[in-house]
């Protein structure tokens, strides 16, 4: 089995959602080739969810998928017959049935994966908590379990002077409608914060209930203390549509100093849900290191 350079989260989630119409997609809809589909096809709700919700933001045109993928360990690898990988799935929406998953994943598996298609099996479907720690095998190769309490994070401060934040796969951040190309924290934080109200509104509780403008104003004055980046610039094709979208963003690590407790907890959270544009793409994963007196931890 062979990864692209770069591509493979991309490579699984237009897999994963060809697979997913053959398992999930209502027969209401009209068949796999549906373009529109019907309210509640379980398939639009995991991989179009365009439907309106009464507490959904307005105004949004292409709603964030209440799920990622996190592959970046197999780009470029060229596994062998026989040998065990793994990927991660973090999922937003607690409403969404794992069954889905588990077939389409299972399918998606026989079906192959890669240029030359690459049979697997499916061994196990486990859940981790938020320190990586096993919390309930969901699947064990032949029947679905039960799952754990989902993970959740506090939005508690957390003292802290200095952060590093390590940019894993390429990031995109806008300001307005331009792409920056310093990740300065007043935007960073921005991405993040926007990014959790907007799936907390689609698939949680509500938007977040915070002072925007008093926080913006905060993290403006957080100073950036390091800059290490390198651009990266592809192109991604679909396999559906034949359009070609650019795909790229810069990786690499900065540093920040201030008075940082109160966003340390956005900073956590985003390393599951990525910040920027096109994390359904594999773009935008973080990773943090904090201190708060001049030695640094992994978070």
């Amino acid at each position: 089995m062979r990864f692209g350079d770069g591509n493979s989260a991309n490579t699984l989630r237009g897999a994963f959602g060809t697979v997913l119409r053959e398992v999930a997609c209502t027969p209401r809809c009209g068949g796999h080739g549906a373009e529109v589909h019907q309210p509640g096809c379980p398939y639009a709700r995991i991989f179009e969810p365009r439907a309106a919700r009464p507490n959904g933001p307005s105004g949004l045109a292409d709603w964030p998928r209440p799920f990622i993928f996190r592959t970046w360990h197999l780009d470029a690898q060229t596994l062998p017959a026989g040998e065990d990988f793994h990927f991660d799935v973090h999922l937003f929406d607690l409403q969404l049935p794992v069954l889905y998953f588990v077939e389409a994943l299972k399918r998606l598996a026989t079906a192959g994966l890669g240029p030359r298609r690459g049979r697997a099996v499916l061994g196990c479907i486990e859940q981790l908590d938020t320190d990586d720690r096993l919390a309930a095998r969901v699947w064990d190769g032949e029947e679905l379990l039960p799952p754990a309490t989902p993970s959740s994070a506090p939005f508690e401060p957390e003292p802290c002077e200095t952060v590093g934040v390590r940019f894993v796969t390429p990031t995109e951040l806008k300001c307005g409608d331009r792409p920056v190309e310093r990740p300065e924290f007043s935007v960073l934080f921005a991405r993040i914060r926007d990014r959790l109200s907007t799936l907390r509104a689609l698939y949680g509780p509500g938007p977040l209930e915070i002072d925007f403008r008093g926080m913006g104003e905060r993290a403006a004055r957080i100073q950036m203390t390091r800059c290490d980046l390198r651009e990266q610039h592809r192109v991604r094709r679909s396999s559906r549509t034949g359009q070609v979208h650019p795909w790229g963003g810069f990786t690499g690590e900065a540093e920040y100093q201030g008075d940082l407790a109160e966003f340390m907890p956005y900073l956590r959270i985003a390393r599951w849900t990525g910040v920027g544009r096109q994390t359904v793409w594999g773009k935008g994963e973080i990773a943090i290191a904090a201190s708060r007196d001049g030695s640094r931890r992994a978070v």
